[in-house]
């Protein structure tokens, strides 16, 4: 069994993080769900940049840590486009990570925004569609490639589905797709049921 802290998007912890969290149970893996905007739920991406802007990095990243103190540590952490920076971040530079799950997202491992090196014998999983304007047109599918690059394709894996949507996983919200939401479920479970 995997213990699992899911980081939401910037529309928060939506009823369609929570049903993603609830497929990723399958399996008797544990998912926490932190709620990093204390049931704010914007009804728009730029709505919710706005919200995180508000609310400032320093304040996000509090939360972040306080919601991963007292969790056991070996933990899978995993995050859906704004909760990728959170995740990301937490995987590679708090000791003991067993893996990362990485939704339409993905930071640059080398560079100014990089967070630091990957650390040595850490599995990863990247999903995202290739031609959403944030994943696949903006940069963050050109950091996936370079992180398995650099992770090397034992421990590191892309996965680029047709489509341009953002957001694709929240069952929740217009931009749903259900077909690539299945696999993308199907391959998380199999990365889990990896690690035991």
């Amino acid at each position: 069994m995997a213990e699992v802290v899911l980081f939401h998007h910037v529309q928060g912890l939506t009823d369609g993080v929570r049903a993603f969290a609830d497929e990723l149970r399958v399996g008797g893996h544990a998912v926490h769900t932190p709620d990093l905007f204390d049931g704010q739920q914007p009804a728009t991406i730029d709505d919710g940049v706005a919200l995180t802007q508000s609310i400032g990095d320093e304040a996000l990243s509090e939360r972040a840590e306080r919601a991963v103190t007292g969790l056991p540590a070996g933990l899978v952490y995993a995050g859906i486009s704004f909760g990728v920076s959170i995740a990301q971040r937490l995987a590679q530079t708090r000791p003991g990570a067993r893996g990362a799950l990485l939704y339409e997202a993905c930071i640059p491992v080398t560079g100014e925004w990089a967070f630091g090196p990957w650390p040595a014998g850490v599995p990863v999983q990247i999903h995202g569609m290739e031609s959403d304007e944030f994943f696949g047109l903006e940069g963050d599918i050109d950091a996936a490639r370079e992180l398995v690059a650099t992770v090397g394709p034992e421990l590191a894996k892309l996965f680029v589905y047709q489509g341009d949507r953002h957001l694709f996983t929240d069952s929740s919200l217009p931009s749903h797709d259900a077909t690539a939401t299945a696999l993308v479920v199907q391959r998380s479970r199999e990365f889990l049921g990896r690690l035991g």
